[in-house]
């Protein structure tokens, strides 16, 4: 608390906070659990000791070793990203989307959220719609693939397929993962270029976005995404090339059940074989 307190009063942002905010958890860790300690005053070393001694390490730390870098490090972050012409923006937003759909909420995807969402604080909302645009289009392409490509899934699948409309227009990108761990070499490259086409267009068409997540329904608030058209375009087109690789990399439902029918046998042949 002591070092986001610091980091938002003395100008350097989520940087700084997230450092502050590091450092408070080893820094407290070591003197409690680093440092032995007499049982006859352990209950009143934790309780009082700890959290002065902690605190006021990081205040200082915070004040006359963080503060002046961090500063001039998030400045120098903040004019590049606004300065971003088309080609810049294009390239990192593919990269965003790639960290996006690369695990699906996973600590990949939270890493550059969190990223994109700090950046708000210092006025850059670009990232964050990249983000936004990239984590709706793997359900909704996986939403639009069980409508296209039927043959390529299960009964199950397709039924699961009806629910993704949903959670993409919601924002959830955890909606695609039981798709993707049932074909995961073939699936996951597929929301990976996706993602990366949706993310792409809204950075290099500069979309903004002063709401960090809500999906497709913030859209319906006046003023919230900038350049609204294209921001749509960009989902579009996720959405319609994460369909379409998913058709082209996915085997029928026919073939997936007769290679797992096949895996099975050679188990049963390999364990018997042992025996």
């Amino acid at each position: 608390i002591v070092a986001g307190l610091l980091a938002s009063t003395g100008g350097y942002g989520f940087l700084g906070g997230m450092i502050g905010g590091l450092l408070a958890g080893y820094v407290t860790d070591f003197l409690a659990n680093k440092i032995p300690v007499k049982k006859g005053i352990l209950a009143m070393y934790q309780l009082i000791v700890v959290p002065l001694i902690s605190i006021l390490i990081i205040g200082l730390a915070m004040v006359f070793v963080i503060e002046q870098p961090i500063s001039w490090l998030l400045e120098v972050l903040t004019n590049w990203l606004n300065s971003l012409g088309n080609t810049s923006g294009l390239m990192f937003g593919l990269i965003i989307g790639v960290m996006m759909a690369a695990d699906m909420g996973g600590p990949i995807n939270k890493s550059i959220s969190t990223f994109s969402i700090g950046l708000m604080s210092a006025g850059v909302n670009a990232p964050i719609a990249a983000c936004m645009a990239a984590g709706m289009t793997p359900p909704l392409g996986i939403a639009l693939a069980t409508l296209l490509f039927k043959k390529k899934f299960t009964k199950e699948e397709r039924t699961s397929g009806q629910s993704c409309w949903v959670l993409g227009a919601s924002y959830i990108t955890e909606g695609a993962i039981p798709f993707a761990v049932s074909d995961p070499i073939r699936v996951i490259p597929s929301l990976i270029l996706g993602s990366a086409t949706a993310a792409g267009i809204s950075m290099a068409a500069g979309v903004t976005s002063i709401a960090p997540h809500g999906g497709i329904w913030v859209m319906l608030i006046p003023n919230v995404i900038n350049h609204l058209p294209m921001y749509l375009l960009a989902i579009g087109a996720g959405t319609v090339v994460t369909a379409l690789s998913l058709g082209l990399l996915k085997k029928s439902s026919e073939e997936q059940v007769g290679n797992e029918e096949k895996i099975v046998k050679q188990e049963k042949i390999i364990n018997e074989v042992e025996v």
